[in-house]
């Protein structure tokens, strides 16, 4: 049997594509498994519960904490995220690549509890770029992306913590180099 993959860390600045990049990914290749994270924030429109997040109230947040059940959690924009920790630590297990798509503050922790774990910085083509798909997505008011803007100024300074950084200039490059970091391709 090879040896056991490595848990693979996708963090970077608010509106950087995460997202966009693990859609793209996914749709190529399912067996690569995504972690599903615990949040307080509410649904946005069509996102369902335990595909796209598990969405909880905060006395279950607290639970998960209290219990040690979360590999990592941060609070961000006004709502705490977590990644549970036995659903990943199974996979692993199993032989199976595992991706989480987390904040820098996650990436941090997961970095204290689990240093063999690969962090890839996600960064932008340009500030500029970024400022743009920050305020086209239309979804969050004024005050919500400004504390992106913020944060992201933050993010993007941690840079240097990575063991890789991927430019999302073209999402199927990414998406490649993403691959073959998890060791899909």
């Amino acid at each position: 049997m090879s040896e056991r993959p490595r848990l693979t860390v996708l963090s970077g600045p608010s509106g950087v594509g995460k997202s966009t990049v693990v859609v793209h990914m996914r749709q190529q290749h399912p067996e690569a498994w995504l972690s599903v994270s615990a949040t307080t924030r509410r649904p946005r429109p069509g996102e369902q519960h335990g595909v796209h997040y598990y969405f909880v109230d905060n006395d279950e947040f607290d639970k998960l904490i209290a219990n040690g059940e979360l590999l990592e959690w941060a609070v961000f924009a006004g709502n705490r995220y977590g990644t549970p920790r036995a659903a990943v630590l199974e996979k692993l297990e199993n032989g199976v690549p595992v991706l989480l798509e987390i904040d820098l503050q996650g990436a941090r922790q997961v970095r204290e509890s689990m240093p063999e774990a690969l962090l890839v910085f996600l960064a932008p083509p340009s500030w500029d770029e970024l400022v743009r798909r920050l305020t086209g997505r239309g979804t969050e008011p004024q005050d919500v992306i400004e504390k992106r803007l913020e944060a992201a100024k933050v993010e993007l300074a941690a840079e240097a913590e990575f063991d890789v950084t991927l430019v999302n200039s073209s999402v199927e490059q990414v998406v490649d180099e993403l691959l073959a970091l998890l060791g899909v391709v």
